[in-house]
């Protein structure tokens, strides 16, 4: 596959969008739907993750606003749960296992190999948005090492080898 990546910069974005009303009604309407979103910082992330698929630091920067706290609290929030996406995610979601059992069977040459396949390093997104990488801490699969997951799809006791076959399933 040809080299396909998309570098992230260090802020993330590649141009600061000013948020047109729809954006800020929509926001408003996420912060009104948290019972007490200072308290609920996770739960409002969330939410603002559900309807743009990722988070923007405009919106970031809008709820902290809207809710009395920093834009810095949020960002670290984001920052730490790997559930969040701080840029757009591609079509197709790729988890590499990197738990002890994973890691002592492998999974460090599958991610170079996908790395290489790819041309995205960890947490990218390929240019065309078919992709994204990411490694997890254990997906429950020890027997199976090393595994991947493609959106809700596991594959195990995988090889560098395997890994462009697998790639061709998903569209």
């Amino acid at each position: 596959m040809p080299d396909t990546a998309t570098r992230p910069t260090a802020t993330r974005s590649t141009a600061i969008r000013p948020l047109v009303w729809e954006e800020k009604w929509t926001l408003d309407k996420i912060v009104a739907s948290v019972e007490d979103p200072q308290h609920q910082k996770i739960r409002l992330l969330q939410l603002a993750q559900n309807e743009y698929g990722f988070l923007r630091d405009e919106h970031m920067r809008y709820l902290a606003d809207s809710i009395g706290t920093s834009y810095t609290d949020l960002y670290g929030i984001a920052t730490f749960y790997a559930q969040f996406n701080l840029h757009p995610p591609g079509r197709h979601h790729i988890s590499v296992c990197v738990g002890t059992g994973c890691h002592v069977k492998g999974s460090k040459g599958l991610m170079q190999k996908l790395q290489e396949i790819l041309g995205i390093k960890e947490d990218e997104t390929t240019r065309d948005h078919r992709f994204s990488m990411k490694s997890v801490r254990c997906l429950g699969c020890c027997g199976l090492a090393p595994l991947i997951n493609i959106d809700k799809e596991t594959f195990g006791r995988v090889k560098p080898t395997h890994l462009e076959g697998i790639l061709e399933k998903f569209e």
